[in-house]
């Protein structure tokens, strides 16, 4: 279901409504927030050299950093009165980053959101089960506000409280389900304990994000499930989940919603644009938020774009599935990879299950990692549960293989009989750093 117009928009349309929205937030960062001015004083612009949307890329960038050096309401561009809602990250690494939004704000949210629902496959009248976190993260309350925009019944349950999810997803048979894909694979483990067929289910269709989640992990879902899962994105930063959806009936990119965020791909290193589907930073600027506008802000995540008329038949610009973040990428003894890179090789190896976690020490000056993981119940069994059995021994030879072969780097591999590895009632910790701890060699 194609929500608006502007999704099939052609792109000379598309660009026609982007540099119009684009002038008219450019002149309200310029006028009403004194970062952004004295940004643009200092790199010689001004509102009125803003005649096309190239000349975006003569204005500087933002970054993460510049939100904590502005707490907490430093980067608004309302008076206070204005505000209606404030979300914020956790802090767990300094200052938390914080954002604003007007009225008309959360209306537009709800907006953007309903689309990505409908791009998904909900509908109107439909119940969606919204297993997403409530609270200052966005994920909760910015499906909510969008199902109720689409004209779905919403249950808003948040995350946790497993049992009491299952029994509502039978009692009240919703069609779609959104929440991480860690906590939804936690969701159908807990169902095949209690002997029951999450394929049973009424759901046909999965919203997952919040976290980055491999292929091999999208169709452990949708087997489990027997639904279609697609994938969300957003940054609280850029308005929250709706930034970018992927639809059910292609699977291959997410749709971003151009109208509202101008889009543009960078190679970190020199901060210089690179080519259509190749992989680099993604870099946003918001087009209609009053609040909290950003202008050119690195997201940190990498992707690719692409261009050009969908299966769905949206011609909206499409990104590429989230590969990771540039700040989650480990240097293993000078090899660059993203866990969502080793989550992809390593569920295809025969008996494990998408768990896992790596542990990340130092012994005297180097580093070392170790890869957790954890066997299926088949295998366990096959084994009389014995994990000494010479059989756990070559899967642990093959993991590293793969990981030597795929990945370039070697791990020691700790394999964990099922139901040991830490489950997730929202984000999966993947990485348990403690290099700032040594270990006695």
């Amino acid at each position: 279901m194609i929500l608006h117009q502007i999704e099939t928009a052609s792109k000379e349309e598309m660009q026609e409504v982007q540099l119009k929205r684009l002038k008219k937030t450019i002149g309200n960062v310029y006028e009403n927030v004194r970062f952004h001015r004295e940004r643009f004083d200092d790199a010689g612009i001004s509102p009125d050299d803003i005649r096309s949307l190239d000349d975006l890329r003569n204005l500087p960038f933002m970054k993460k950093s510049d939100l904590r050096a502005h707490y907490p309401f430093g980067l608004f561009a309302v008076e206070q009165k204005e505000l209606v809602r404030i979300h914020a990250s956790s802090g767990t690494s300094g200052k938390p980053t914080v954002v604003g939004y007007t009225k008309t704000d959360i209306e537009m949210w709800g907006d953007l959101v309903a689309r990505a629902i409908a791009i998904a496959g909900g509908g109107p009248g439909e119940i969606l089960h919204n297993a997403y976190g409530y609270g200052l993260f966005t994920g909760g309350l910015g499906l909510h506000y969008g199902s109720e925009a689409l004209g779905m019944a919403t249950v808003p349950i948040s995350g946790g409280n497993t049992g009491r999810q299952i029994t509502l997803i039978e009692d009240f048979k919703p069609t779609v389900i959104c929440g991480t894909p860690s906590y939804l694979l936690n969701i159908a483990e807990q169902m095949e304990e209690d002997g029951k067929d999450p394929r049973k289910t009424a759901l046909k269709y999965g919203i997952f994000g919040a976290e980055p989640w491999s292929e091999e992990m999208r169709r452990t879902l949708e087997e489990k499930f027997d639904i279609k899962a697609c994938d969300i994105y957003g940054l609280s930063e850029v308005m929250g989940p709706g930034v970018a959806m992927e639809c059910h009936e292609a699977q291959d990119g997410l749709h971003i919603a151009e109208d509202h965020f101008f889009v543009e791909v960078i190679d970190p290193d020199i901060l210089e644009p690179v080519p259509d589907g190749q992989d680099g930073e993604l870099v946003f600027t918001s087009l209609t938020k009053e609040a909290f506008p950003v202008i050119r802000y690195r997201s940190g995540d990498i992707a690719s774009i692409q261009r050009g008329k969908c299966k769905c038949g949206r011609t909206t610009l499409k990104m590429s599935r989230v590969k990771g973040r540039i700040d989650d990428m480990l240097i293993i003894r000078g090899v660059n990879v993203f866990p969502s890179e080793i989550e992809h090789y390593l569920l295809s190896v025969d008996g494990i299950v998408p768990h896992y976690q790596l542990h990340l020490t130092k012994k005297g000056t180097m580093q070392h990692v170790e890869l957790q993981v954890e066997v299926d119940d088949n295998f366990y069994y096959e084994i009389n549960r014995d994990m000494e059995h010479e059989e756990v021994r070559d899967l642990v030879k093959e993991i590293q293989r793969i990981m030597k072969s795929r990945c370039l780097i070697s791990v020691d591999v700790k394999v964990h009989k099922p139901k040991m590895i830490p489950r997730s009632q929202g984000k999966a910790v993947r990485i348990i750093d403690r290099t700032k701890e040594t270990v006695e060699v």
